[in-house]
Parts: structure tokens; sequence; C-alpha cells
């Protein structure tokens, strides 16, 4: 296997039988280790009892619904989390975006394109940065991927950190939503541009004094975001 190739373990809820036994199969194939459960319930028992690298969660799941289980994972871990949905409805996508999920898949999906959407998650789940940056009372630190606003933690999931990151790497230069996907993401088609958008809220809603105000990260309307050089 080549050093590039990331595997990881994995919790994949999905209800429908035929669909989850086939996906954690050829995940399995693909090197990973996959527990699979069928209600959002037991899946959130499983993340208790062991916790993964990374979570697979169909959004339209009985009972307990995928969003409201990225929701729930959200208010005390930043384990990574990617949303399958059988529809590309903009609702079920916005909603687990604002719930705090890091990428979405449209079923059905191939095997290869869900890997490689792992893969891309886990690296920037893995991602490391040398050096320490200073914006008024946000502290980034880049070695040891800790961000602190007025002297406490700042709570990021890998994809908001990988924003910040990205972001504050180059104060005052604009970046736009298509670079940004790129970069953080690793996606080219310009239609997941939402990703950037929610994303960016999110970290806003962790960052600024006033999210509706923004001043660390500004919008360049019509293009994209810069993150302020004052």
């Amino acid at each position: 296997m080549s050093d590039n190739v990331r595997v990881a373990s994995i919790l994949f809820v999905e209800d429908d039988p035929s669909a989850r036994t086939a996906l954690e199969l050829a995940l399995t194939r693909l090197g990973h280790s996959v527990t699979s459960r069928a209600t959002g319930e037991d899946g959130l028992a499983a993340l208790r009892a062991r916790r993964p690298e990374i979570a697979l969660l169909d959004v339209m799941l009985p009972g307990v619904d995928g969003i409201e289980v990225c929701r729930r994972i959200r208010r005390d871990d930043a384990l990574p989390v990617i949303l399958l949905t059988a529809r590309g409805d903009d609702l079920d996508v916005v909603l687990g975006l604002e719930a705090g999920a890091d990428d979405y898949v449209v079923k059905p999906v191939e095997p290869r394109v869900l890997d490689a959407r792992i893969r891309a998650v886990l690296r920037r789940a893995d991602l490391t940065r040398l050096d320490r940056t200073v914006h008024g009372d946000l502290v980034i630190d880049r070695a040891s991927l800790k961000v602190t606003k007025a002297g406490a933690d700042v709570r990021l999931t890998p994809t908001e950190l990988r924003l910040l990151l990205e972001l504050s790497r180059r104060p005052g230069l604009t970046l736009s939503r298509r670079q940004l996907l790129a970069a953080v993401w690793e996606h080219t088609h310009p239609g997941d541009s939402r990703l950037v958008d929610a994303c960016v809220q999110r970290v806003r809603a962790k960052v600024e004094d006033e999210p509706a105000e923004p001043r660390l990260i500004e919008t360049v309307r019509g293009f994209g975001y810069r993150f302020a050089a004052r």
C-alpha cells in the first residue's frame, strides 16, 4: 500500500440492509475497518463504545436521523463526519452542513469515489502546520493545531480548522470559493461551493466577536473570502 493511501476505522450508519452490506464490503476491501449500524441510536451507542476515526451517516434514518446524529456528535467531539443523502436536496445539505458535517455525498455513490472523499477528510484531520498566528485575542498555533480566543480553547472540527488555517496563512489575500474548495475539501466541482459558505459561517460563530459583523473573515462579494490583514 502506498504511503498516501489513508485507511481508517469507520462508523457507517445506514438503514437500508442491501446498501449497508454493499458499501461495508466495498470499504472493507479497500482496507478500511467498518462498524455498521442501522439506526442513529445504535450508531451513537457504537461511537460511545469505541470511537472511530470517521463517521458516515445516512441522512434518512428512522428515529434519530443522520443530521441529528451529526448534531449530537458535534456537542462534544470534532470527529470527522460525512453525510450520505439519497437526494441532492438543498435543505438536507444545508441542514447537514449547519449541523457540522465535514462533507456530503449523494447516493448512489461508487465505493472508490466515497473512499476518495473519506481519505480527503482524513487528510484534513491529519494535517499539521508550522507556525503561530496572532490576531487580537485570537491565537492560531499551527504546530499544535490549537486555536484559542481570549485564552480559551476554540473547538473546531478538522475541516473548520483547515479552513481557518488556509484563510489565515496569507492575511489580506482574497481566496475564491473554488480555491478554498480545492485546498480544504479537495473538490473541483463548483456546485459544492456551499460547503465553503456553511463552513465559514460555523468558523465565524466560533472566532468572531460579532459573527453577524465579521472582522476576521471578510466576505468579498461575488468572489470569496479573505482573512483580515489588520
